[in-house]
C-alpha cells in the first residue's frame, strides 16, 4: 500500500458559541439522519487540551443554508432518544465493521 492509497479526511471542526459569545471549537464526529425523517443531525466533542480529555458527546439538529450552518438544540426528550438510539446503532455498526 502506498502513501497515495491511504487518504486520511481531515476532521470537520465548527465553532459554536459560549453562553457569553466566546467561540468553542468541537470536532464533528458523526452526520446522520433518522429515518422517516427529513431531519439531520451531528455528534459533536469539544476540543480541548489534552490535560481536560473528556467523553463529553453533544448532538444538534441542524440545517445547512449554502455555507451557513444553523444547529439547534434537541430539547424534547422523544426526540432526543430517538438520536440517541441512532447514534447508537450507527456506532455499533462502524465497531463490528472494524
Amino acid at each position: 500500500m502506498t502513501k497515495d492509497d491511504m487518504q486520511f479526511e481531515e476532521p470537520e471542526i465548527i465553532y459554536i458559541p459560549d453562553e457569553e459569545g466566546n467561540e468553542e471549537e468541537f470536532e464533528v464526529v458523526m452526520k446522520f439522519e433518522v429515518d422517516g425523517s427529513d431531519e439531520k443531525y451531528m455528534m459533536v466533542v469539544p476540543l480541548s487540551s489534552e490535560e481536560e480529555e473528556t467523553d463529553e458527546v453533544y448532538a444538534f439538529r441542524y440545517e445547512e443554508d449554502g455555507d451557513d450552518l444553523k444547529l439547534y438544540t434537541i430539547d424534547d426528550e422523544e426526540e432526543w432518544n430517538m438520536v440517541e438510539e441512532t447514534f447508537n446503532t450507527l456506532i455499533g455498526e462502524l465497531e463490528e465493521s472494524d
